[in-house]
Order: structure tokens, then C-alpha cells, then sequence
């Protein structure tokens, strides 16, 4: 009896040694684990910031306007465009624009594609033919993106007839914006004002490029220039501010056809 007491006893004792050694076992386990973890995330936390920086950082970079593109001919249309040269807004201005606008499938295209399509759509390409007025114009920093922009639209409409391609600052934009105007027919709209101090923002919105140098030259003081003649000075009139462009303007000459191949050639900088 005495024996079988004892025998018992020791195999208790054995059975809380074993769990204790499981259990030391165990948690020396769970503490290396632990450290393995903490090792792994002092790497994988740094490399995770990276990666999101490069998506989520690489995402604003591409969807930030760096330059903006005004198109004026009524509709008035604008087209913002990111550091790569690609459109990513396009906005029209009045119902026209926006009835462009919606017509054009030219987001994230390449900006010189993007001026091609719009030039030879059917709504444009009728004005120009019916001797309708075009301003393109380069809104941006006086950098280097923006001179190349404005040489390209340059050499595009160089030859042709009724067309301005000018640079302006982004400082007017805003209120250009404000007036609901596109930035090319805020200034027209300016000089038209300069000349008529009765004309509104929301007449000139109704206007076409071509009505707003009609009135302009009707308004001018020196309005006997011989109207088949080219403009001399290389400029439509349009010289607000501090701006910078260059004119292949004949005021009532024949109509303007953009070369499209001048938009041909992706990169052309």
C-alpha cells in the first residue's frame, strides 16, 4: 500500500515537471518569435513607407497640372497638362466648350494629339473654315516645359492664317476663372474692355473669338488697315499683361487650317 502511495506521488510530480518544461519550452518559443517579428518589421515597416511614398507620391506627381492649354475659337475649351506632357483635365467653357469637352476622348493623351483632335473636330474646323478667329495659348512658368509647348503649337499654325499662339503667367487665371472665362477669352475680354468699358464678362462668353476682334477693330482708333493685309507685328492684338507670343494673324484674311502633321510626332521636344 505504502509503495503504491509513493509510486503515484512520483508520477504526479513527474507530470508537473513535464508541464513545466512544456510550458518554459513554449514561451522561450514565443520569445523568439517575437524577436524574429520585431526583426523583420524593424525592414519591412521602412520598405512599406517607401512603396507607399512611390504610389501614392507617384499618383499626385502624374495628376498635378504643371501647364494649362487654352483653346479659343468659341467653344472655348482648357486642357490641363502634367511634367510628362499628358492631358489630365479637359474643361470647357460655356455650352459649347462643354458639349466639346464631352465629345473629345483625349484624356492622359499625349497634349499634341490632344490639340490635333480638337482642331479637327467638327465644331472647330467649321469656324475655321467660316474665317473664324483661333487663339492657343501656353498658361504656365516661364520654364522650359512651357517653351517647348509654345514652340511646338508655334510651328503648327506657322504659315497659317487667323491663328495666335502666345505664353502667359498663372497669375490672372484665377480670375479669368472666376468671370467663367477661358484665359484666351479673358484676354480679348480685357482689351475689348480696355476699348468699351460697358462690355461684360458674360457678353464676351458669348461670343466667338472672331465677333470679339471684329468689335475691337470696329472700336480701335486706327481701324483703316487694309483688312487682307497680314498683321505686321506679328500679333492679333491680344497683349494683356505679361505675356509673350507669337501671331500668324490675318484679321479678315482667308481662313486658317492647322497642319495636322505637326502633331504626328509624340516626344518632338
Amino acid at each position: 500500500m505504502h509503495d503504491r502511495i509513493k509510486k503515484a506521488l512520483e508520477q504526479v510530480r513527474a507530470e508537473e515537471a513535464l508541464k513545466n518544461d512544456t510550458k518554459t519550452f513554449i514561451e522561450e518559443k514565443i520569445k523568439a518569435y517575437t524577436h524574429r517579428k520585431t526583426s523583420y518589421s524593424r525592414y519591412l515597416i521602412p520598405v512599406l513607407a517607401c512603396f507607399l511614398f512611390v504610389v501614392f507620391g507617384g499618383a499626385w506627381f502624374y495628376f498635378t497640372p504643371a501647364v494649362a492649354i487654352s483653346i479659343d475659337i468659341n467653344p472655348s475649351i482648357e486642357l490641363g497638362i502634367n511634367r510628362f506632357d499628358k492631358v489630365i483635365s479637359v474643361t470647357g467653357y460655356t455650352s459649347d466648350g462643354e458639349e466639346l469637352a464631352d465629345s473629345l476622348d483625349i484624356k492622359y493623351l499625349d497634349y499634341t494629339e490632344a490639340v490635333s483632335q480638337i482642331l479637327s473636330s467638327q465644331m472647330v474646323s467649321s469656324l475655321l473654315s467660316s474665317n473664324g478667329v483661333l487663339s492657343i495659348g501656353v498658361i504656365g512658368p516661364d520654364n522650359a516645359q512651357s517653351a517647348r509647348m509654345l514652340s511646338k503649337l508655334e510651328s503648327c499654325t506657322a504659315g497659317e492664317t487667323n491663328t495666335y499662339c502666345y505664353h502667359a503667367d498663372t497669375q490672372q487665371v484665377s480670375k479669368a476663372h472666376e468671370m467663367g472665362l477661358s484665359y484666351g477669352k479673358y484676354r480679348a475680354y480685357l482689351e475689348l474692355q480696355a476699348l468699351d468699358p460697358s462690355i461684360t464678362p458674360k457678353e464676351v462668353q458669348q461670343m466667338t473669338m472672331r465677333e470679339i476682334q471684329d468689335l475691337i477693330n470696329a472700336l480701335s482708333p486706327d481701324n483703316t488697315a487694309d483688312p487682307n493685309l497680314e498683321n505686321q507685328n506679328g500679333s492679333d492684338g491680344y497683349t494683356t499683361g505679361s505675356e509673350s507670343g507669337h501671331g500668324h494673324a490675318n484679321r479678315y484674311g482667308a481662313s486658317s487650317t492647322v497642319n495636322p502633321s505637326c502633331y504626328a510626332t509624340k516626344g518632338n521636344f
